[in-house]
């Protein structure tokens, strides 16, 4: 009686122990193929992208931040008073130096122009009459029938009229010019901004605000500074010749305008430790803008035949910068390197590098002195991940049959309808569970954030 009661837990016991042991082994076998798949990913050569070092001719620029300024800049006022009879101009109409931009009323002062012209008429024909009586008392003098004092008295007559006549003359060019001066006339050639006063309205010489502001625009100039540390260098550059600068767009890259320095100043400015350049642009297509900020660049030298690499090669590490070179047998070398120039896409190498040599310029995480390497073009896919050695492979579905049927007749010896069941599951999990779980270990990729 207490035979047939311990038998089926014996039983049940040992399948349990029996199921462990091949979930334990199933578990070490799957470990144990990770570590052989990543040992050969590991013995895989690194794949790189890699690029040339050339011999190219490097400009060497200068950046600062520059305001834009107008050459000339004129707020035009009225140099008489009067109403304002006439606007000739459009608001940001392109106009010439003497261009009639506006008119005032010239009535009055047409008035006072032909007066001092009638005043000049009447001291003309007084001065004609004074000068003959001159040349009849003269004559009297010469025949001894005259008075020299009034001939002398009459001389003095003639020459005060002269001097009223030239006076009169004088008037009348005043009076022209003030004339003149109700038409308004462009003093620049600009561009004309906002209207300030409208037709109809009285305007003065005194007003401030003026009738309109006309900004000279073609060319224009842009003021920049650039540190104390710089001046040296940019002065030496410039006692040598005029130096181009870019005005350069938004975008950082895109050079809308290319001028040329005209002037330094002529000290530092003490509270910041700069220096203010001012270059003139062209300004042909209307990029640049009076009060405007603009990246500008401005080129100070051009290194001649220098060997340069992709910015994206150059690595920094505790002993300075260095490089992975490719050599002939595929493998990378650290090659330390002496950087000259550097900018967001070239940097100049002094030392360490020889034109036509291979630099790694992406794929690094695996690299290291040694390594082997597969250098890929720009737009091939990424090599493939290696498949496993035939011994990391998992056993043949014979094994797993024999293991299942060792297990299914150990199960069918106990008595009673448990073994059975116990046979039943072992055969269910052989033929699904272990199936499954060996497609999922063999399609599973080696990790590739694992530590090389």
């Amino acid at each position: 009686m207490n035979l047939r009661r311990i038998l089926p837990v014996a039983v049940g016991l040992a399948v349990v122990a029996a199921v462990a042991a091949y979930f334990f082994q199933n578990q070490q076998q799957q470990q144990e193929q990770k570590s052989r798949r990543q040992r050969a990913f590991q013995d895989q050569p690194a794949p790189v992208l890699a690029a040339a070092a050339a011999i190219a001719d490097v400009p060497l620029y200068l950046d600062a931040v520059g305001n834009t300024r107008a050459q000339n800049t004129v707020t035009v006022r009225p140099q008489v008073d009067g109403k304002l009879i006439k606007v000739l101009f459009r608001e940001g109409q392109d106009v010439q130096r003497g261009d009639v931009i506006a008119e005032i009323d010239p009535r009055t002062y047409q008035a006072q122009y032909d007066q001092s012209v009638a005043k000049k008429a009447q001291d003309e024909a007084t001065l004609a009459n004074a000068r003959i009586d001159l040349d009849r008392y003269n004559r009297l003098v010469a025949a001894n029938s005259g008075s020299k004092q009034q001939a002398d008295t009459q001389k003095a007559l003639v020459a005060q009229l002269e001097a009223l006549v030239n006076l009169d003359q004088a008037a009348i060019d005043n009076a022209r010019t003030i004339l003149e001066y109700t038409k308004v006339i462009a003093p620049i050639s600009g561009r004309t901004g906002l209207r300030q006063v409208d037709e109809g309205n009285i305007v003065r010489a005194s007003d401030a605000t003026g009738l309109v502001t006309i900004t000279e625009i073609k060319p224009i100039t842009v003021l920049f500074n650039l540190p104390q540390q710089q001046f040296p260098q940019v002065n030496k550059a410039f006692l040598q010749g005029p130096l181009e600068v870019d005005a350069i767009a938004a975008d950082g890259k895109t050079a809308i305008d290319r001028g040329k320095l005209q002037v330094i100043d002529n000290q530092m400015d003490q509270t910041t430790g700069t220096v203010r350049l001012k270059a003139e642009f062209p300004n042909g297509q209307l990029q640049l803008w009076p009060g405007q900020f603009v990246n500008v660049r401005l080129l100070v030298e051009t290194l001649q035949q220098v060997v340069t690499v992709p910015t994206s090669a150059v690595q920094r590490g505790p002993t300075g910068t260095f490089v992975y070179v490719v050599t002939p047998q595929s493998t990378a070398e650290v090659r330390p390197i002496t950087i000259t120039q550097q900018d967001d896409t070239r940097t100049v190498v002094a030392t360490g590098v020889q034109s036509g040599e291979r630099v790694v310029t992406t794929g690094f995480t695996r690299l290291s002195a040694g390594t082997r390497v597969n250098v890929q073009a720009a737009d091939s896919p990424p090599a493939a991940t290696p498949a496993a050695t035939p011994d990391a492979q998992p056993r043949g579905p014979e094994a797993s049959r024999g293991e299942g049927r060792r297990k299914r007749e150990a199960g069918e010896a106990g008595e009673g309808g448990n073994a059975g069941n116990v046979g039943k599951e072992w055969r269910k999990r052989e033929g699904g569970g272990e199936g499954k779980e060996r497609r999922s270990s063999e399609n599973t990729p080696p990790n590739p954030s694992v530590k090389q």
